[in-house]
This record gives structure tokens, C-alpha cells and sequence, in this order.
């Protein structure tokens, strides 16, 4: 029979131990923002495309262009998966955005592509809601910790097969753009940005959480792509994620994608980042 530890005399002195932040993120590589807001001062629309409620659709944005995501008609939340336009390998990486930047980005921050790659993909570059912050519970908006709502954690939980959660939205928006099998483009769906929603961790078990989206018609989250990309952008089936976020019931409303392109000459100095310098000997 096996006896519980005791609790160890010291344990509050332990549980005071100040914590230490894991990448100090002071050496970075700094975004020129400067830079960026007067290119987008003279920037032109050249594309969009209206994701539906409870759909995804994909784009395309050049090494160069901005895109933003605009919540219309209603509170809606998005999740949003990118990859690099020529090698879809390269693809976003929401645990190392999350361990550079923290667990929700906003302007300056950028989002990272995986391993080997590890470059900026896109850096954020207005946020209309960056007033949020933090709130009581712990909550802010546009989180990295949240992977997609997904018919396969739905079927664990509470069984059937529901197939307009983000997830299979995302495999079929890629399937579409690239000609895939549904089978091949589901490998390359990834991690997202929940562009809009509200959530974090609850202090008493650390669960997951989401509350209402504070996103309102005309909001928008705009990005400077740092290389070519593919995006596919979710309108998650939750709406504004204040009750559940796999649910045929929910309000739910479309959202846009607008891609602006600079002047000739607007970005001078700015070179799109080379993958990580990596050598990838791994000591052999």
C-alpha cells in the first residue's frame, strides 16, 4: 500500500520562489513599425474575400502587403491558420509565438513559423482592440493557447460527428485552394491565432476558458506579411465564443480579409527575414 507524501515543511517557501521568464524576448529582432504605419498610409486594396458564418476561405498576401481581419455584421470570432505561399511546411507556430510573445498577441508582436524555419511570418500592426488588455479573470483577446474547436475532441467529449467546427472548416478552405485530398490538406492544418477571442487560464485549476468576445462590428486586426503567405481564416461556429463554440445555435456572422498593397518604393530598406541561421548540425 502506498502512503502519500507528506508535505514538505518548506512547501510555502517553495511555492514563493520568483518565477523567471523563459526567453527573454530584449534581443529579438525589432519590427521597424515606423516604417510599417507610413507604407500603410499609401496602401491600396487589392483583394478580399468575405469568410461565411460557420465557414473558412483562404487567401494569399505577398512578402510585403498588409492583410486585415474585420469582425462585420455581428461579434464573431476567427481562428486563423498561415503558411508560407511556396513550401506549406512552413507553417505557423503557436507555441513559440506563445513562448516569445506571451499567450495573446497585439501590435508589435509577430507570429513565428515552425521549426527549422523560425522566422517571422507576419508581425501585427494595428489592434483595435488592444485597449482590453487584462481582465480580472485573467482574459485578453487574439490567444495562441487555444489549438481549434475539432470534431475529434468533440466526439471524445460528447460523441457525434459535428464537421463546421474550425478544424475540418480550415481542411476543406486548404483541400479547395491547393487541389488537395481532404486526408493530405487535415495533416497541414495547424495550431491557430483565435483572432477576437476572449480567454485564459482559471486560477483555481488552470482550466481553458473563453467569455464573450468584446469585438464589436468594425473592429479589425491588421498584419504586415513578412513573407509570401497562405492564410485560412475560420469563422468558428461558437460566434463570439460567450457560451460554447461548437454549436449550430450560436449567433454567428461572416468576417473579411482585406489585402492592401504598398506604394512603389514605400518600404525601402525592409528585406523579407531569411529562415533561421541555424547550422542544423544537432552536435553531430
Amino acid at each position: 500500500m502506498t502512503h502519500p507524501h507528506p508535505i514538505p515543511e518548506d512547501a510555502e517557501a517553495r511555492r514563493a520562489v520568483r518565477p523567471v521568464i523563459c526567453y527573454p524576448n530584449e534581443t529579438l529582432p525589432r519590427p521597424d513599425l515606423a516604417l510599417y504605419q507610413e507604407a500603410r498610409m499609401g496602401a491600396q486594396k487589392v483583394a478580399e474575400v468575405t469568410v461565411p458564418a460557420r465557414e473558412a476561405a483562404s487567401f494569399e498576401v505577398a512578402a510585403g502587403q498588409f492583410f486585415r481581419i474585420t469582425s462585420i455584421e455581428g461579434p464573431q470570432v476567427g481562428d486563423l491558420n498561415l503558411w508560407n505561399r511556396h513550401d506549406i511546411s512552413e507553417r505557423f507556430f503557436s507555441g513559440k509565438t506563445r513562448a516569445l510573445h506571451g499567450t495573446h498577441v497585439t501590435t508589435g508582436e509577430r507570429l513565428w513559423s515552425n521549426l527549422p524555419f523560425l522566422r517571422p511570418m507576419a508581425t501585427v500592426t494595428e489592434d483595435t482592440l488592444g485597449w482590453y488588455g487584462i481582465d480580472a479573470y485573467g482574459g485578453s483577446v487574439h490567444d495562441v493557447i487555444g489549438t481549434r474547436c475539432d470534431p475529434y475532441t468533440g466526439h471524445l467529449l460528447q460523441g457525434g460527428h459535428y464537421h463546421h467546427c474550425c478544424h475540418s472548416n480550415l481542411t476543406r478552405a486548404l483541400a479547395d485552394h491547393l487541389d488537395l485530398p481532404l486526408t493530405e490538406a487535415e495533416m497541414q492544418v495547424h495550431d491557430v491565432l483565435n483572432v477576437f477571442m476572449c480567454t485564459g487560464f482559471t486560477r483555481d485549476t488552470g482550466q481553458y476558458f473563453m467569455k464573450a468576445s468584446p469585438v464589436r462590428p468594425g473592429d479589425y486586426l491588421e498584419f504586415f506579411a513578412e513573407i509570401d503567405l497562405l492564410g485560412a481564416l475560420s469563422a468558428c461556429p461558437g460566434g463570439d465564443c460567450s457560451s460554447e463554440h461548437s454549436s449550430d445555435t450560436a449567433a454567428c456572422y461572416p468576417m473579411l480579409v482585406e489585402v492592401f498593397e504598398p506604394a512603389p518604393g514605400a518600404l525601402q530598406g525592409w528585406e523579407s527575414p531569411a529562415r533561421n541561421g541555424y547550422d542544423r548540425s544537432h552536435g553531430r
